[in-house]
């Protein structure tokens, strides 16, 4: 596995499924990243808005490995970056085996991980079939949606989740491609992630 390191960063003004590549982008502490439709202190996705405006924002920041792209050209989907809505474009990061709370130095700026990015149905309609390549069963069988909760009726091996984390934004600054991203765990019991 190569250095941790960020490799694209993406941001745009409107609520659309992909984001735009661009230079840089500049994260603000508390807010998310300047000039992004999903940055503010309350949430900002509709569905979200809908239901309680005022919740707190825990999707300020919404980071991918690039090593996905990889798994979904193996599957024949070509995908770029900002593609599949992220911020941040990371390479040899295990985004998803990080608990809860653990802290992403982007090469200055700082992250803080709240929880898993929740697949939608607007994946396939980026692409049909890509849902299959971000959304599993522990056990390698494709899931459409999530499966129920685990011992209920009708429960079969648990949803792996492969879109990304999400996360909030603990010090600010200018995010450009190349940066090394420094891990710092939380401390321990560490709490696995879940969909925020």
């Amino acid at each position: 596995m190569s250095d941790p390191r960020v490799v694209a960063v993406s941001r745009d003004d409107r609520h659309r499924f992909s984001k735009v590549p661009v230079e840089s982008i500049t994260l603000v502490e508390g807010h998310g990243v300047e000039g992004d439709a999903h940055a503010g202190a309350f949430v900002k996705h509709r569905s979200r808005v809908r239901k309680d405006p005022r919740q707190p924002n825990l999707r300020q920041v919404h980071l991918i490995h690039a090593e996905l792209f990889d798994e979904a050209r193996a599957m024949g989907h070509e995908l770029t970056a900002g593609d599949l809505g992220e911020n941040v474009l990371t390479e040899g990061v295990d985004l998803l085996g990080l608990p809860t709370g653990t802290l992403l130095d982007l090469g200055g700026p700082v992250v803080r991980i709240t929880g898993l990015r929740n697949p939608c149905v607007q994946i396939n309609r980026f692409q049909p079939g890509l849902i299959k390549v971000v959304l599993a069963k522990a056990d390698g069988t494709p899931a459409s949606r999530p499966a129920p909760p685990t011992g209920s009726a009708g429960a079969s091996a648990p949803v792996v989740r492969k879109a990304g984390v999400m996360a909030v934004v603990e010090r600010g600054g200018e995010v450009r491609p190349g940066a090394a991203v420094t891990i710092t765990l939380p401390a321990e019991p560490h709490t696995p992630l879940q969909p925020v």
